[in-house]
């Protein structure tokens, strides 16, 4: 009973959401679509790009448990996954010194391995900056969409100000109402593209450190014939028993005091 006593109430209500809507006609309902659709590509991105994100996060994680502690590069990539944003760079930086020989006219490894090596991990900045634009683009046109709705909405007040001859609540309660709804639903769409945009960039910039560390130390593996690479984390090693007390001058080993020899 209560339940049907809401919705009939919210039926009849009519300063309400949807009352609103039908109150702008059709270009409240298209304001309110193109922000329904920024709203709708924004939390996608978020959570696509999120699941993106972590995916190479944990490749990372792996990649400082067990890569280096394989013989070479070859083997130590096949451990990685075939899509991994690290077994790229390594491939392409096993590649890179192998193009390196056949230059006609050559340059020095270390410049061509650093051109390789930036050219792959700029690759995949790029796919990790994929879609950002878009919230960004979102973050500072959303309030400016819902203000178009809010224009509106106040010029459709002033008419009926103006062909009722009064300012009563009645004539204009309607399209104040959808103005202010119209301007609220601009930041409610902007807000959170906003922050999803400054919390992907923040990500992203951990990630690409961690990948030029890792390139880094790619490129004076390879430069070194292998004789160069990251130290790895040792052991903690095991405590040492303490020494064993050594007994006082004067005292047996079971700690009795000994007698002066008396010499006749």
């Amino acid at each position: 009973m209560n339940t049907e006593l809401l919705l009939s109430a919210a039926a009849e209500n009519p300063y309400g959401f949807w009352a609103a809507m039908e109150e702008g006609g059709p270009i409240a309902w298209m304001t309110f679509g193109v922000l329904l659709i920024m709203s709708v590509g924004s939390f996608y991105i978020l959570f696509t790009k999120l699941l993106q994100q972590q995916k190479i996060i944990n490749q990372g994680n792996k990649v400082r448990a067990s890569f280096w502690n394989s013989a070479n590069l070859k083997e130590a990539s096949g451990k990685l996954e075939k899509k991994s944003a690290y077994r790229a760079i390594v491939e392409d930086a096993l590649v890179a010194q192998e193009q390196h020989g056949k230059l006609t006219d050559p340059v020095d490894q270390h410049d061509w391995m650093i051109g390789s090596l930036e050219r792959s991990k700029t690759s995949i900045g790029n796919r990790l900056g994929e879609g950002l634009a878009f919230l960004a683009t979102v973050g500072s046109t959303a309030p400016f969409v819902g203000l178009f709705g809010t224009v509106v909405g106040i010029y459709r007040a002033l008419i009926k100000i103006g062909a009722s001859g009064q300012a009563s609540i009645d004539a204009v309660a309607g399209p104040v109402g959808e103005a202010l709804i119209m301007t609220a639903l601009g930041l409610i769409v902007a807000v959170p593209a906003v922050l999803a945009y400054n919390w992907l960039i923040r990500r992203n910039k951990g990630i690409m450190e961690d990948l030029t560390a890792f390139t880094t130390d790619i490129h004076g593996y390879l430069m070194s014939d292998g004789k160069v690479r990251p130290q790895l984390a040792a052991p903690a090693a095991a405590k040492k028993p303490a020494p064993a007390a050594q007994p006082k001058p004067g005292a047996t080993a079971g700690g009795a005091p000994t007698k002066p020899t008396v010499r006749s």
